[in-house]
């Protein structure tokens, strides 16, 4: 453990608790809190602003919690959200949830009912720990006031050694009274390369490799480690895919990368994959949603070796059988196998140039397919296409095909960009088309899959990187559950572009429907006034698109308004009915019916 934070002053002081919470907050650099007023903690909010801390009011306080999700993604440092006990508090749980599988630490802060009246029945009272214990690291109840500042400091430190959310719960009657206590500075994990004995196995089985390929994961973005991946890459002459939903973990201009794994990910990524006979998951879960069958292809080499590091050694061998198991940080273990392999000749060493073709063909392949691949070619979007070829949009234009949308979306990315996604099946479908050339810029609601997650989590990454454009990407339906903090950022000054894909229906699910029940619709369809328009009402800008050619200017000019006005933009794309892949062919099973009454229903 290595001791950092600010300079304060050493040795017992007597305080408030409200003073300890709050200096304890200043100790770890808290800037920024996302939530809503309350008069559980308002003590302790009433100096917020005197210790320098910044409390982001929002319209509802799953998006704070999701704000702090993104801050803390961004940053790589806590991200911390508050609100009022009970409902304010409940409103939290989907928006934590969404940040323990993404590895973020946040801090969620959680005032409670009094203790005097706890168990009464009273208002707004619930017991506030069952609710995240699934979705927590480590709950901190503070029992005495006299320990506040002791578990304020540890909800702090147990999120970045664990890197996951914790839970700081405080019984609002003990924000007062006189203690005298020390304000514990943090305490900051060093982490190490693993174990030597797994690192010598692991360089082993790679100095025999001939065709290793690396999966760089989250571990890869939250470590810092994209130089020390690509120097372990580079030594190898490996190509390397991205794991699910973490596009942002190698730079989409080297030579040696391939791509996503998962759903809706990349061709050569999985082809690739298929090939090797050693895989190195650097900094990964290996998730199960994030290795399944997609494009119609069973990709994950069934006869490789696997070498998994993972800070976290629960995580070892728990989806994928592994030969080799390193707990250890996902930096300091690609350095000491970059050194081990230093001097040796390598299998590998003799088909590099080879295999820099394979890869080099293989990512064009895909490129080529991708620009072909302009629509959905199922008979239900062909079905689709044609009868909106009769329709024109409420400002006369043309419904446009998503995969042509996202293809010019992409060409249109500003630089150093920070992109969120929905969950839904435009959005999913986008995960073929985001690239990024560096760390901590692409943030989606991962395997918990919630919607409303885009917009405030890129409001929140906003705050926490003003200078970085931000735009987040959402379905009509996922929309319309967060749209209202569009009032978060117009009146907060954090301006964000938001881009709506208007297809008129929840398309993921829909794909069901067609799929499995033989296009019988229920609770699919949605009709709505237009999202630019209500983006307007709220005091932000609304673009409208139906021309192709339309959507990358659009986004240009909604960027510019954000960097050089400091204009939050609403870009509503109107978009076909047609539906990419469903998430998971295994999910549903064809229906059977025995009743007479339900027997066409198949």
């Amino acid at each position: 453990m290595s001791k950092s934070g600010a300079n304060l002053p050493t040795g017992p002081q007597k305080m408030t608790p409200s003073e300890a919470f709050v200096e304890t907050m200043v100790a770890n650099k808290v800037k920024d809190i996302f939530g809503i007023m309350g008069s559980a903690f308002m003590d302790a909010m009433d100096i917020f602003a005197p210790a320098g801390i910044r409390l982001i009011p929002v319209v509802h306080e799953q998006g704070a919690a999701h704000m702090a999700d993104g801050y803390a993604r961004v940053s790589g440092s806590h991200g911390v959200v508050i609100g009022q006990n009970g409902p304010g508090i409940s409103n939290c749980v989907t928006a934590i949830a969404a940040a323990y599988w993404a590895h973020s630490p946040v801090v969620i802060i959680t005032p409670e009912t009094g203790t005097m009246g706890m168990g009464l029945g009273g208002f707004q009272e619930a017991n506030q720990l069952p609710m995240f214990e699934e979705f927590t690291k480590y709950q901190g109840h503070v029992n005495n006031p006299k320990r506040m500042a002791e578990f304020t400091g540890r909800c702090f430190d147990r999120a970045l050694s664990e890197m996951g959310p914790t839970q700081l719960n405080i019984p609002r009657d003990y924000f007062y009274g006189e203690i005298e206590v020390e304000i514990p500075q943090p305490n900051r994990l060093d982490r190490g390369p693993g174990g030597e004995k797994s690192l010598d196995e692991a360089a082993e089985l790679l100095a025999n490799a001939k065709f290793p390929v690396i999966i760089s994961g989250g571990g890869v973005v939250m470590g810092d480690a994209v130089e020390e991946c690509k120097a372990f890459a580079e030594r190898l002459g490996a190509p390397v895919v991205n794991s699910y939903l973490h596009n942002d973990s190698f730079p989409a201009s080297h030579p040696l990368w391939c791509g996503p794994l998962g759903y809706q990910g990349s061709k050569a990524a999985m082809k690739l994959i298929s090939q090797a006979d050693v895989v190195v998951a650097l900094g990964s879960r290996l998730g199960p949603f994030g290795t399944l069958p997609q494009h119609g292809m069973d990709y994950w080499p069934k006869n490789a070796k696997i070498i998994q590091i993972d800070a976290d050694n629960k995580m070892l061998g728990l989806v994928k059988k592994i030969s080799v198991g390193i707990c250890g940080d996902a930096k300091a273990a690609a350095v000491a196998l970059t050194k081990r392999l230093e001097g040796k000749k390598l299998a590998c060493d003799e088909t590099k140039a080879d295999r820099a073709k394979t890869i080099a063909s293989e990512k064009a392949a895909w490129e080529k397919e991708l620009d072909e691949w302009t629509h959905e070619k199922d008979p239900f979007s062909l079905d689709m296409i044609e009868e909106q070829k009769k329709e024109v949009t409420p400002t006369g234009g043309h419904y446009l095909h998503p995969r042509q949308v996202l293809r010019e979306l992409e060409k249109a990315m500003p630089a150093d960009v920070m992109v969120s996604t929905d969950i839904g099946n435009i959005n999913s479908v986008a995960n073929s088309y985001l690239r990024f050339e560096k760390p901590r810029s692409f943030f989606a609601p991962m395997s918990f899959g919630n919607c409303g997650y885009a917009l405030p989590t890129i409001i929140g990454a906003k705050a926490a990187a003003p200078n970085r454009p931000a735009i987040a990407y959402a379905g009509d339906g996922a929309w319309a559950m967060s749209m209202v903090e569009i009032l978060t950022a117009v009146r907060h000054d954090i301006p964000v572009t938001a881009v709506v894909f208007h297809n008129r229906q929840w398309g993921a699910e829909k794909k069901n429907q067609v799929d499995f029940y033989n296009r019988r619709f229920v609770a699919g369809e949605l009709e709505s006034p237009s999202f630019a328009g209500i983006a307007q009402s709220m005091g932000a800008e609304g673009i409208v698109v139906d021309q192709l050619d339309q959507v990358g200017p659009a986004l240009k000019k909604a960027v510019e308004m954000q960097m050089k006005e400091g204009k939050t933009c609403v870009i509503e794309i109107m978009c076909t009915r047609e539906l990419g892949d469903p998430f998971r062919r295994d999910a549903l099973s064809k229906p059977v019916r025995f009743l007479d009454k339900y027997k066409d229903y198949v």
